[in-house]
Protein backbone atom coordinates (compact mmCIF):
# COMPACT_ATOMS: atom_id res chain seq x y z
CA UNK A 1 0.00 0.00 0.00
CA UNK A 2 1.19 3.50 -1.16
CA UNK A 3 1.58 5.75 1.82
CA UNK A 4 0.33 9.33 1.69
CA UNK A 5 2.32 11.75 1.86
CA UNK A 6 1.63 15.33 3.35
CA UNK A 7 -0.09 18.09 1.76
CA UNK A 8 2.15 21.26 2.64
CA UNK A 9 -0.64 23.07 1.73
CA UNK A 10 -3.41 22.11 4.14
CA UNK A 11 -0.72 21.59 6.92
CA UNK A 12 0.21 25.36 6.20
CA UNK A 13 -3.47 26.23 6.52
CA UNK A 14 -4.11 24.13 9.65
CA UNK A 15 -1.13 25.75 11.60
CA UNK A 16 -2.02 29.42 10.31
CA UNK A 17 -5.90 29.30 11.62
CA UNK A 18 -4.31 27.15 15.19
CA UNK A 19 -1.75 30.13 15.19
CA UNK A 20 -4.22 33.36 15.32
CA UNK A 21 -6.78 31.38 17.81
CA UNK A 22 -9.36 30.37 15.07
CA UNK A 23 -8.54 26.95 16.16
CA UNK A 24 -8.61 25.26 19.47
CA UNK A 25 -6.60 22.09 19.86
CA UNK A 26 -9.27 19.69 19.34
CA UNK A 27 -10.60 21.28 16.46
CA UNK A 28 -7.05 21.36 15.17
CA UNK A 29 -7.04 17.50 15.69
CA UNK A 30 -9.72 16.79 14.16
CA UNK A 31 -8.79 18.88 10.61
CA UNK A 32 -5.36 16.97 10.60
CA UNK A 33 -7.60 13.73 11.25
CA UNK A 34 -9.27 14.46 8.05
CA UNK A 35 -6.86 15.90 5.54
CA UNK A 36 -5.09 13.05 3.52
CA UNK A 37 -1.72 11.84 4.38
CA UNK A 38 -1.54 14.56 7.45
CA UNK A 39 0.73 13.79 10.49
CA UNK A 40 -1.01 13.16 13.76
CA UNK A 41 -1.56 16.45 15.68
CA UNK A 42 0.30 15.85 18.43
CA UNK A 43 3.41 15.57 16.86
CA UNK A 44 2.85 18.08 13.79
CA UNK A 45 2.51 20.61 16.39
CA UNK A 46 4.55 21.60 19.82
CA UNK A 47 1.77 20.99 22.45
CA UNK A 48 -0.23 24.22 23.78
CA UNK A 49 1.99 23.93 26.77
CA UNK A 50 5.09 24.60 25.06
CA UNK A 51 3.44 27.58 22.91
CA UNK A 52 2.93 30.96 24.91
CA UNK A 53 -0.64 31.16 26.39
CA UNK A 54 -2.93 34.24 24.23
CA UNK A 55 -5.17 33.87 27.05
CA UNK A 56 -5.25 33.39 30.55
CA UNK A 57 -6.82 29.57 31.85
CA UNK A 58 -9.88 29.25 33.67
CA UNK A 59 -10.04 29.91 36.97
CA UNK A 60 -9.41 26.74 39.39
CA UNK A 61 -5.93 25.70 38.31
CA UNK A 62 -5.25 21.91 37.49
CA UNK A 63 -8.39 19.58 37.84
CA UNK A 64 -10.61 23.03 38.02
CA UNK A 65 -12.56 22.40 35.05
CA UNK A 66 -11.05 22.72 31.05
CA UNK A 67 -9.32 26.10 30.46
CA UNK A 68 -11.06 28.56 27.80
CA UNK A 69 -9.53 28.01 24.22
CA UNK A 70 -6.98 30.27 22.50
CA UNK A 71 -8.34 32.98 20.84
CA UNK A 72 -7.37 36.30 19.51
CA UNK A 73 -9.37 39.47 19.86
CA UNK A 74 -10.12 39.00 15.92
CA UNK A 75 -10.06 36.85 13.38
CA UNK A 76 -7.54 38.53 10.61
CA UNK A 77 -9.03 37.12 7.49
CA UNK A 78 -12.76 39.01 8.94
CA UNK A 79 -10.63 41.95 10.11
CA UNK A 80 -9.39 42.28 6.49
CA UNK A 81 -12.75 41.72 4.72
CA UNK A 82 -14.19 44.87 7.30
CA UNK A 83 -11.16 47.01 6.66
CA UNK A 84 -11.47 46.64 2.74
CA UNK A 85 -15.29 47.16 2.69
CA UNK A 86 -15.10 50.62 4.71
CA UNK A 87 -12.27 51.95 2.05
CA UNK A 88 -14.26 54.12 -0.35
CA UNK A 89 -11.03 55.40 -2.45
CA UNK A 90 -7.89 53.02 -3.53
CA UNK A 91 -5.60 55.83 -1.56
CA UNK A 92 -7.89 55.32 1.57
CA UNK A 93 -7.58 51.58 1.01
CA UNK A 94 -3.59 51.87 0.75
CA UNK A 95 -3.48 53.39 4.42
CA UNK A 96 -5.67 50.59 5.63
CA UNK A 97 -3.28 48.00 3.96
CA UNK A 98 -0.16 49.88 5.41
CA UNK A 99 -1.65 49.93 9.08
CA UNK A 100 -2.72 46.48 9.11
CA UNK A 101 -0.74 43.43 11.31
CA UNK A 102 -2.66 40.58 10.61
CA UNK A 103 -0.52 38.90 7.96
CA UNK A 104 2.53 37.79 9.75
CA UNK A 105 4.63 38.46 6.61
CA UNK A 106 4.40 42.11 7.86
CA UNK A 107 7.18 41.47 10.67
CA UNK A 108 10.08 40.31 8.07
CA UNK A 109 9.32 43.21 5.82
CA UNK A 110 11.04 46.96 5.22
CA UNK A 111 7.89 48.06 3.68
CA UNK A 112 4.33 47.49 2.76
CA UNK A 113 3.86 47.15 -1.41
CA UNK A 114 0.40 48.45 -2.18
CA UNK A 115 0.59 49.69 -5.73
CA UNK A 116 2.11 51.77 -8.32
CA UNK A 117 0.80 53.84 -11.27
CA UNK A 118 -2.28 55.78 -12.33
CA UNK A 119 -5.36 55.40 -10.27
CA UNK A 120 -7.65 56.01 -13.03
CA UNK A 121 -5.69 53.58 -15.64
CA UNK A 122 -7.73 51.47 -17.42
CA UNK A 123 -5.32 48.50 -17.18
CA UNK A 124 -4.30 46.86 -14.41
CA UNK A 125 -1.38 44.61 -13.75
CA UNK A 126 -1.45 41.88 -10.96
CA UNK A 127 1.79 40.16 -9.99
CA UNK A 128 2.86 37.95 -7.47
CA UNK A 129 4.84 39.19 -4.34
CA UNK A 130 7.25 42.23 -3.35
CA UNK A 131 11.43 41.02 -4.09
CA UNK A 132 13.68 42.48 -2.63
CA UNK A 133 14.17 46.23 -4.25
CA UNK A 134 10.21 46.33 -4.33
CA UNK A 135 10.40 45.79 -0.55
CA UNK A 136 13.15 48.39 -0.18
CA UNK A 137 11.57 51.06 -2.28
CA UNK A 138 7.75 50.53 -1.27
CA UNK A 139 6.47 49.64 -5.14
CA UNK A 140 5.81 46.81 -7.42
CA UNK A 141 7.53 45.84 -10.67
CA UNK A 142 10.59 48.50 -9.70
CA UNK A 143 13.85 46.05 -9.30
CA UNK A 144 15.39 44.54 -12.95
CA UNK A 145 11.91 42.71 -13.50
CA UNK A 146 10.19 45.73 -13.33
CA UNK A 147 12.32 47.66 -15.91
CA UNK A 148 11.72 44.85 -18.26
CA UNK A 149 7.65 45.18 -17.81
CA UNK A 150 7.99 48.50 -18.35
CA UNK A 151 10.04 48.67 -21.49
CA UNK A 152 7.65 45.78 -22.64
CA UNK A 153 4.41 47.78 -22.24
CA UNK A 154 6.03 50.88 -23.44
CA UNK A 155 6.41 48.77 -27.00
CA UNK A 156 2.47 48.90 -27.26
CA UNK A 157 2.14 52.05 -26.03
CA UNK A 158 1.16 51.23 -22.27
CA UNK A 159 3.13 52.85 -19.00
CA UNK A 160 2.23 53.32 -15.54
CA UNK A 161 2.96 56.85 -16.06
CA UNK A 162 -0.38 57.11 -17.98
CA UNK A 163 -2.15 54.40 -18.69
CA UNK A 164 -0.96 51.00 -16.25
CA UNK A 165 -2.16 50.30 -12.64
CA UNK A 166 0.36 47.71 -11.02
CA UNK A 167 -0.54 45.39 -8.03
CA UNK A 168 0.16 42.21 -6.14
CA UNK A 169 -1.56 39.18 -4.48
CA UNK A 170 0.52 39.86 -1.46
CA UNK A 171 1.93 43.55 -0.52
CA UNK A 172 4.82 42.28 1.98
CA UNK A 173 7.79 40.25 0.87
CA UNK A 174 7.81 36.40 1.62
CA UNK A 175 11.09 35.19 3.20
CA UNK A 176 13.56 34.16 0.50
CA UNK A 177 11.36 35.22 -1.95
CA UNK A 178 9.08 32.01 -1.87
CA UNK A 179 5.51 31.54 -3.21
CA UNK A 180 3.16 32.85 -0.83
CA UNK A 181 1.24 30.41 1.33
CA UNK A 182 -2.53 29.45 0.74
CA UNK A 183 -3.04 31.40 4.40
CA UNK A 184 -1.50 34.29 3.32
CA UNK A 185 -3.22 34.46 0.54
CA UNK A 186 -6.66 34.46 2.30
CA UNK A 187 -5.51 37.18 4.68
CA UNK A 188 -5.04 39.89 1.43
CA UNK A 189 -7.60 38.58 -0.52
CA UNK A 190 -10.32 41.47 0.64
CA UNK A 191 -7.49 43.62 0.07
CA UNK A 192 -7.14 42.94 -3.25
CA UNK A 193 -10.10 42.41 -4.72
CA UNK A 194 -11.68 45.59 -3.27
CA UNK A 195 -9.00 47.04 -4.59
CA UNK A 196 -10.64 45.72 -8.19
CA UNK A 197 -13.83 46.96 -7.12
CA UNK A 198 -12.61 50.52 -7.00
CA UNK A 199 -10.52 50.62 -9.40
CA UNK A 200 -13.09 48.55 -12.17
CA UNK A 201 -10.41 48.47 -15.00
CA UNK A 202 -11.39 47.31 -18.25
CA UNK A 203 -8.43 45.14 -18.87
CA UNK A 204 -6.49 42.81 -16.55
CA UNK A 205 -3.03 41.35 -16.55
CA UNK A 206 -1.72 38.40 -14.59
CA UNK A 207 2.13 38.54 -14.45
CA UNK A 208 3.13 34.81 -14.19
CA UNK A 209 2.27 31.37 -13.28
CA UNK A 210 1.60 32.20 -9.41
CA UNK A 211 -0.70 35.49 -10.25
CA UNK A 212 -2.88 33.53 -13.16
CA UNK A 213 -3.42 30.76 -11.34
CA UNK A 214 -4.72 32.53 -8.28
CA UNK A 215 -6.34 34.92 -9.62
CA UNK A 216 -8.01 32.56 -12.43
CA UNK A 217 -8.07 29.74 -10.32
CA UNK A 218 -7.06 28.08 -12.96
CA UNK A 219 -4.47 24.61 -12.70
CA UNK A 220 -3.24 24.97 -16.47
CA UNK A 221 0.92 26.36 -17.06
CA UNK A 222 1.63 29.90 -17.56
CA UNK A 223 2.81 28.66 -20.77
CA UNK A 224 -0.89 27.44 -22.11
CA UNK A 225 -2.47 30.70 -20.27
CA UNK A 226 -0.30 32.93 -21.50
CA UNK A 227 -1.75 34.91 -24.59
CA UNK A 228 -5.29 34.21 -24.08
CA UNK A 229 -8.77 36.12 -23.48
CA UNK A 230 -9.91 35.26 -20.54
CA UNK A 231 -12.60 36.54 -17.98
CA UNK A 232 -12.06 37.49 -14.23
CA UNK A 233 -14.91 36.92 -12.23
CA UNK A 234 -15.99 37.92 -8.88
CA UNK A 235 -18.59 38.79 -6.17
CA UNK A 236 -19.68 41.81 -6.57
CA UNK A 237 -18.59 43.03 -9.69
CA UNK A 238 -21.33 43.99 -12.53
CA UNK A 239 -19.49 42.27 -15.16
CA UNK A 240 -16.41 39.96 -16.36
CA UNK A 241 -13.59 41.40 -16.82
CA UNK A 242 -11.55 40.76 -19.59
CA UNK A 243 -8.12 39.43 -18.53
CA UNK A 244 -5.03 38.30 -20.42
CA UNK A 245 -2.35 36.51 -18.64
CA UNK A 246 1.69 37.22 -19.50
CA UNK A 247 4.55 35.94 -18.69
CA UNK A 248 6.44 37.31 -15.77
CA UNK A 249 9.29 39.36 -16.83
CA UNK A 250 11.51 37.84 -14.21
CA UNK A 251 11.25 34.54 -15.94
CA UNK A 252 12.14 36.20 -19.43
CA UNK A 253 15.15 37.93 -17.71
CA UNK A 254 15.91 34.05 -17.19
CA UNK A 255 14.73 32.49 -20.44
CA UNK A 256 15.20 35.63 -22.78
CA UNK A 257 14.55 32.60 -26.00
CA UNK A 258 10.90 32.90 -24.66
CA UNK A 259 10.84 36.91 -25.62
CA UNK A 260 9.36 35.97 -29.28
CA UNK A 261 6.46 34.56 -27.20
CA UNK A 262 6.36 37.75 -24.70
CA UNK A 263 5.89 39.88 -28.02
CA UNK A 264 3.09 37.83 -29.50
CA UNK A 265 1.31 37.96 -26.19
CA UNK A 266 2.08 41.85 -25.97
CA UNK A 267 0.20 42.08 -29.85
CA UNK A 268 -2.74 40.62 -27.98
CA UNK A 269 -2.93 42.65 -25.49
CA UNK A 270 -2.54 45.79 -28.15
CA UNK A 271 -5.64 44.40 -30.13
CA UNK A 272 -7.78 44.36 -26.85
CA UNK A 273 -7.02 47.40 -25.59
CA UNK A 274 -8.12 48.85 -28.84
CA UNK A 275 -11.24 46.68 -28.87
CA UNK A 276 -11.99 48.22 -25.14
CA UNK A 277 -11.26 51.76 -25.98
CA UNK A 278 -7.98 51.81 -23.95
CA UNK A 279 -6.25 54.81 -25.45
CA UNK A 280 -2.30 53.35 -26.19
CA UNK A 281 0.51 55.76 -26.74
CA UNK A 282 0.88 56.40 -30.36
CA UNK A 283 3.93 56.19 -32.51
CA UNK A 284 5.23 53.37 -29.96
Amino acid sequence: MTQQRPDPEAKALIDFWADVGVLDAEEVEALYASAPGMPDASTARPPAAARAPLAPPSPGGPGGGRPEPRRLAGNPILEARRLAAGATSLEELRGVIERFDGCPLKQGAKTTVVFDGQIDAPVMIIGEAPGADEDAAGKPFIGRAGKLLDRMLATVGLSRRENVYITNCIYWRPPGNRDPSPAELQVCRPFLARQIELKAPKLLLTAGKFATQTMLGAEDGIMRLRGRKLEYRQDGLPAPIPCIPMLHPAYLLRRPGDKARAWDDLLTIAALCDELGVTRAAGL
